[in-house]
């Protein structure tokens, strides 16, 4: 599972020039999920979201995390992260998790996300989508679960 945290001022996410997700101040997470990902990565990859401590306090250091903040997510799948660009011009992705399995982790790690109390917008999971964002910082980490949690990933 792989996770770009974007820290924003405001994103949305629109499909068929229609928004369908907009939040303020937080984070935009872009999700992916590989093979040999599980559904028990779902809770610590979201408690390493909420406990990370990106935005400043008055000094401009990393002091807060996005539940002290009440700040929202916007969750956008996007198995592109899943991307092999070892051999030739054109990615390969087939190392993503079918759609079907990925779609039910993607509903899941959102349904764990709204239990959070935080404000949570989504895009449309498999669907063509724009994604407009104010970054913040500009502040961008990429979480991976094999590196972050190894024992709960099978490879």
């Amino acid at each position: 599972m792989k996770i770009v945290i974007q820290r924003v001022k405001k994103a949305s996410v629109s499909v068929n020039q229609k928004d369908v997700g907009l939040i303020n101040r937080g984070y935009l997470l872009l999700v992916g999920f590989d093979l040999g990902d599980q559904l028990k990565l779902l809770q610590p990859m979201l408690d390493k979201i909420c406990h990370l401590k990106l935005f400043p306090d008055d000094h401009g250091r990393f002091a807060y995390s996005i539940e002290e903040i009440a700040g929202e997510l916007l969750i956008v799948s996007q198995f592109t992260l899943s991307a092999e660009l070892k051999k030739g011009k054109k990615p390969s992705f087939t190392k993503a998790l079918d759609s079907d399995e990925a779609e039910d982790f993607f509903e899941r790690f959102v349904a764990l996300s709204r239990k959070t109390g935080l404000r949570i917008q989504t895009g449309i999971f498999g669907e063509l989508m724009q994604v407009s964002l104010q970054n913040d910082g500009p502040v961008t980490i990429l979480m991976d679960s094999k590196v972050l949690f190894p024992s709960l990933t099978s490879s």
